[in-house]
């Protein structure tokens, strides 16, 4: 086939034609044609030669031009579309590197095979920019509903008609036990848009906790408005789910919107969702609060909550327990989630056990320790002393506070307390020297023998293990392990040693060791440091 005036503007039409058909630019159609027609060219004259094909876009008429590119004398690795600037002196009147000459060659028929890989070009090219226009247009949906019609299902998992593409539905992204027919009509979360070799991949869910919430923002004019705000979702999905919303407006309720009347609002969702059951829970600032909330139909006694352990003790009343726990843990799971904290719930009995046992520990100690009778030491616990340091070094007029207390009292039991503390010190002391730790160790501001005998037990025995430890290493922190909050025990912890505290001390240490220079201690920390808090922090 040569391409001749009675076929150049049937290019023009076939571009056209394929390009609404296809739903892409008639120009990245004509490009492909260039590009096949520059490749047929290609055969014919040689594929070292380089080839170009330009399409009037009015006319249809195809102009072959072969290309040679002016480069330097050593340069020079195809002779068919190079040359030096010698060479290209008879074609140019002043030829530079860089420069170009064109040459018009005769247009080439194509046979039947050349024909065919010109098809097979424009094909591929075709489909290339159907795929990039698919990909942009669902790029943008990521994170809303989309409705579709069931095509197919393959292995469990549905194929979906969009319009114009196909998604999927895997199964374990389908509520329960739902089935679905060909033909069927299906709404879910587009939850992910990828570019692949194969062309766009759209991944939808209908178990992602935002499908709720998408779905809320449907039914729901005032979160579509932003007057309620969805502040968090946790889904057990086609069981249970709990949704906290917060109004920007006092006149508005947040759960009262999202219920409607008579539950027509929250009705929905649920029949989209198999009806699976929904607490709509108040949003609160406050920690203790929003998980009192989150907790219910549970009512709670009391919470106790451990800020750096980012974790939440409940305590309930005895037959509130099963409740609050709910069938198979799921709803302190869900609570969990929604508060993004971890949970422990005890009954008020259990509660009560555990202080006692550590009002009867705490006796103990005083009794062994100081000498005292079980009443004079279970009179101290119960008011506030928890251990020999706050009896040896609290301010007088605390002890004398303490009805039945004399001065002479007072300084008798401090002095007892300091006897059995510079004791204990003496004997980590001794302890620590037994296993190996240095003087430059020991010394070192900021250490208590109790720490170096804690850290002569680990390994750090002198001041340069020491300041090659890391803040987190000293204090302890938290880290998580696959979506799971793990305990890092510090080396120092036992004795409260904060983060900034070790990171303080670890600096010094290096400062003294002459491994840093004085003026970071004001400077930012190191970036090791940082990384660890950070890692600790997570």
């Amino acid at each position: 086939m040569a391409i001749t005036s009675a076929n150049q503007l049937e290019l023009l039409q076939t571009a056209e034609a394929v390009a609404r058909e296809k739903m892409i630019e008639p120009e990245l159609v004509i490009e492909a044609m260039e590009d096949s027609l520059a490749r047929a060219a290609k055969s014919r004259y040689g594929a070292e030669m380089d080839i170009r094909v330009k399409i009037d876009r009015k006319t249809g008429n195809a102009t072959f031009t072969r290309i040679r590119t002016v480069v330097e004398d050593d340069a020079v690795e195809n002779y068919q579309a190079q040359l030096t600037v010698e060479q290209a002196r008879p074609y140019l009147p002043d030829p530079k590197v860089g420069d170009e000459i064109v040459d018009q060659v005769p247009p080439v028929e194509l046979g039947r095979i050349a024909a065919q890989s010109a098809k097979q070009v424009i094909l591929q090219r075709v489909r290339e920019a159907e795929r990039d226009r698919q990909y942009e247009e669902f790029r943008d949906r990521a994170g809303t509903i989309i409705n579709g019609v069931v095509k197919r299902e393959e292995y469990g998992n549905i194929i979906v008609d969009v319009g114009r593409g196909e998604a999927i539905l895997r199964r374990n992204e389908k509520i329960g036990r739902e089935s679905y027919r060909p033909n069927d009509r299906i709404r879910a979360y587009v939850k992910d848009v990828r570019r692949e070799t194969r062309g766009p991949q759209i991944f939808l869910s209908r178990t992602d906790p935002q499908f709720m919430a998408e779905l809320f923002k449907m039914e729901v004019p005032e979160i579509y408005d932003g007057i309620i705000e969805i502040k968090a979702v946790a889904r057990d999905p086609g069981s249970r789910a709990k949704i906290a919303v917060i109004s920007y407006d006092n006149s508005i309720d947040p759960v009262g919107a999202c219920v409607g009347m008579r539950g027509s609002r929250v009705q929905a969702v649920v029949g989209e969702l198999q009806g699976e059951k929904i607490d709509i829970i108040p949003w609160n600032e406050d920690q203790a609060t929003f998980l009192v909330n989150a907790l219910q139909p549970a009512e709670v006694s009391k919470v106790v909550f451990d800020e750096e352990a980012n974790k939440i003790e409940v305590v309930v009343p005895d037959e509130q327990l099963s409740l609050a726990i709910g069938r198979r843990g799921q709803n302190v799971r869900l609570a969990s989630q929604l508060t993004g904290m971890d949970i422990d719930i005890l009954t008020e009995e259990e509660e009560s056990k555990r202080r006692q046992a550590e009002f009867n520990a705490r006796t103990a100690l005083f009794m062994e320790a100081l000498d005292l009778d079980e009443f004079f030491a279970q009179l101290l616990v119960a008011e506030g002393f928890t251990d020999l340091e706050e009896v040896a070094y609290v301010d007088l007029d605390e002890l004398l506070s303490i009805d039945g207390v004399d001065e002479g009292t007072a300084a008798e039991l401090q002095a007892r307390a300091r006897d059995v503390l510079e004791a204990k010190s003496k004997a980590a002391l001794e302890n620590a020297r037994a296993l190996g730790a240095e003087d430059s160790l020991i010394e070192f501001e900021g250490l208590t023998p109790q720490m170096v005998e804690a850290l002569a037990k680990d390994g750090v025995k002198t001041l340069e293990d020491f300041a090659t430890c890391a803040d987190w290493e000293l204090a302890g922190g938290w880290t998580t392990v696959n979506g799971q909050r793990v305990k890092d025990e510090g080396l120092l912890e036992p004795f409260e040693v904060s983060l900034e505290e070790a990171q303080t001390m670890v600096m010094t240490a290096r400062v003294m060791l002459g491994w840093v220079d004085p003026a970071e201690l004001d400077g930012p920390a190191d970036d090791d440091g940082d990384d660890a808090t950070e890692e600790a922090g997570a």
